[in-house]
C-alpha cells in the first residue's frame, strides 16, 4: 500500500542497508514523521489532520501505515482476523480485549510480532526526523520500544485517538501522550504514562457548526426532508455492529427519522433499503455536510465520528455499541459529559427527545464545542511541534546484546512467530468462520510473499465515514 501525505515509500526499503545505531538527535531538522494504521479509519483519520496542520505550519511530513511494516504480509492478515471477529465474532474480540486490559497490555507473542517492524521502521524514518508521532497503540508500542533501547534518538509522542485509554496504548519509551480531555489523560496516568497532556481532539476543520442556510442545503443536497428531525446513525467505516437492529429502533420509536452511514458496506446498506430504511447511506464524502443536515448523532464505538460531531455541535448518543473499545469508549464519554450513553432501550425514545429538543441536548452540545481549543495555534498540533523544538533528553540506554546479522534461518523463525501472533491475536474470528481445513486454507492464501496479491484490501480511502 502507497503512504498517505508525504511520504517515503516502503517500496524503497528494500534496497536500504539495515543499521542498528540510533537515529541521531544531532541532524534534527523541521521534520516529522507520523504512523498510523489502516485499521478502521479513525487512526489514519487523526494522522490525517496532524499532518495537515503540522505541513500549515511549515514542518514537513513524512506518514507511515504500520501495517506496512510488518513482514511477509502479516499486517494484511491482522487487518483482515480484526475485520472479519468484529463481524462474525465480536464476542471473541470482547475477550481478547478484556484480556489484555486485565494483563496491563499485550504478551511475549504481540510483542514479538511487533519486533519486527523496528528494524523498517528505522530504514523508513529521513535522518532529519526531529519527532515520530503514533496514532495507533502498536506503532507507539514499536516506537517506545526502540527509544527505550536507545535506538531512537529523537522525541516519541502518542497522541490517544480514544476517549479510553487501554493498557496497550501506554508503551514504556514513549516520550509524551497527548490526550483529547482529562478523563482519558487520567486512565493514561493510571496505566503508566509519565508526560501525558491534554490537549483537545483533532478534527477535519470543515467540522464546524453549520447555520441555518447550511442546514437547509445539505438537507436538499442528500434529500432529506426539510423539517423532520434526523437522528444520524454511524458505524464506521466498515458498518459494523447491530447496525441494522439499531436504524429498526430508530425509525420504531418515532422520535427523528433514521439516517444511516453503512461506509464501504454496500450489502448493510442494502438490506436496509429493504427494511424501509429509506436513507441508508454507503460511503459518505461531505460528512460535515450530513452532520449540519442532522438533529442528534447515535454511534456505537465512539472514534473519530463523535469528535466531528462535538465540534459541528451536533450531541451524541452512545447506543448498543461494539464490544471493547466500543463499550469503553461510551462510557469514558459520558464520565467526561461529552456524550449519553443508552444502555435501556426503553429510554431510546426520551433520551433522544430530550438531546433533539431540550436542556440535554443542549448540555451536550457545549460541552462537545468546549472540548475544542479556541486558540488556533494551541491544539495536539502545536503541542507537537513545541516537542519537536524543544527535544527531550536522550533515555539511559540499557546494556544490548551483540547484535547479529540476519540470517534465513532467523527469518523463517521470525515469520513463523508472527505467525504464530496473528493466529492467537486475531485468528479467533477467522475461525468461527471456518472449519479446520479452511483456517489453513485462508491463511496459506493470505501469506503471500507476491507484493501483486489479489486478495481485497480493507483500507479505507478518504473520508472514514
Amino acid at each position: 500500500m502507497p503512504y498517505l501525505g508525504s511520504s517515503v515509500h516502503l517500496r524503497a526499503l528494500a534496497a536500504a542497508t539495515l543499521r542498528s545505531e540510533p537515529v541521531p538527535a544531532t541532524v534534527q531538522t523541521a521534520r516529522v514523521a507520523i504512523v498510523s494504521a489502516s485499521i478502521g479509519a479513525g487512526h489514519d483519520g487523526a494522522a490525517a489532520e496532524l499532518a495537515r496542520r503540522l505541513t500549515a505550519d511549515g514542518l514537513t511530513v513524512d506518514r507511515f501505515d504500520l501495517l506496512d511494516l510488518l513482514p511477509a504480509h502479516l499486517g494484511r492478515l491482522v487487518r483482515d482476523g480484526y475485520h472479519r471477529m468484529l463481524v462474525q465474532a465480536p464476542w471473541a474480540y470482547q475477550r481478547v480485549y478484556r484480556s489484555t486490559e486485565r494483563a496491563g497490555g499485550g504478551g511475549p507473542l504481540a510483542r514479538a510480532l511487533l519486533r519486527t517492524a523496528e528494524e523498517r521502521m528505522l530504514n523508513a524514518l529521513h535522518p532529519g526526523t526531529g519527532a515520530v508521532v503514533s496514532t495507533y497503540p502498536g506503532a507507539s508500542r514499536v516506537l517506545g520500544g526502540l527509544r527505550r533501547r536507545a535506538r531512537l534518538a529523537v522525541p516519541v509522542v502518542t497522541y490517544l485517538t480514544d476517549f479510553s485509554v487501554h493498557p496497550l496504548w501506554v508503551a514504556d519509551g514513549v516520550d509524551v501522550h497527548l490526550a483529547a480531555h482529562a478523563v482519558p489523560a487520567a486512565q493514561a496516568r493510571a496505566v503508566g504514562a509519565r508526560d501525558v497532556r491534554v490537549c483537545g481532539p483533532v478534527v477535519d476543520p470543515r467540522f464546524r457548526p453549520g447555520s441555518a442556510r447550511e442546514r437547509e442545503a445539505a438537507r436538499a443536497r442528500f434529500g432529506l426532508p426539510e423539517n423532520a428531525p434526523l437522528a444520524l446513525l454511524v458505524s464506521g467505516s466498515w458498518g459494523v455492529g447491530p447496525v441494522r437492529q439499531v436504524a429498526l429502533e430508530l425509525r420504531d420509536c418515532g422520535v427523528a427519522l433514521p439516517v444511516v452511514v453503512c461506509g464501504r458496506n454496500e450489502a448493510l446498506a442494502a438490506q436496509l433499503r429493504a427494511d424501509g430504511i429509506e436513507h441508508a447511506l454507503g460511503w459518505v464524502d461531505d460528512m460535515p455536510g450530513l452532520m449540519h443536515a442532522a438533529d442528534v448523532l447515535v454511534q456505537n464505538a465512539g472514534g473519530l465520528s463523535s469528535l466531528e460531531a462535538f465540534a459541528t455541535g451536533l450531541p451524541v448518543a452512545s447506543y448498543r455499541c461494539i464490544p471493547g473499545h466500543g463499550l469503553t469508549n461510551a462510557a469514558a464519554l459520558q464520565e467526561a459529559g461529552a456524550a449519553v450513553w443508552i444502555r435501556d432501550p426503553a429510554h431510546l425514545e426520551t433520551v433522544l427527545g430530550e438531546l433533539i429538543d431540550g436542556p440535554l441536548g443542549r448540555r451536550r452540545r457545549a460541552a462537545g464545542l468546549a472540548l475544542f481549543a479556541p486558540d488556533p495555534d494551541a491544539g495536539p498540533a502545536a503541542e507537537i511541534a513545541l516537542v519537536r523544538a524543544q527535544g527531550l533528553p536522550p533515555m539511559r540506554p540499557p546494556t544490548l546484546r551483540r547484535r547479529r546479522r540476519p540470517t534465513a534461518r532467523r527469518l523463517v523463525t521470525t515469520s513463523a512467530v508472527a505467525c504464530a501472533v496473528w493466529a492467537c491475536a486475531v485468528g479467533t474470528g477467522v475461525a468461527t468462520a471456518y472449519d479446520g481445513p479452511g483456517v489453513l486454507h485462508a491463511i496459506g492464501h493470505r501469506l503471500d510473499l507476491d507484493d501483486h496479491h489479489p486478495g481485497r484490501d480493507l483500507r479505507p480511502e478518504g473520508h472514514h465515514s
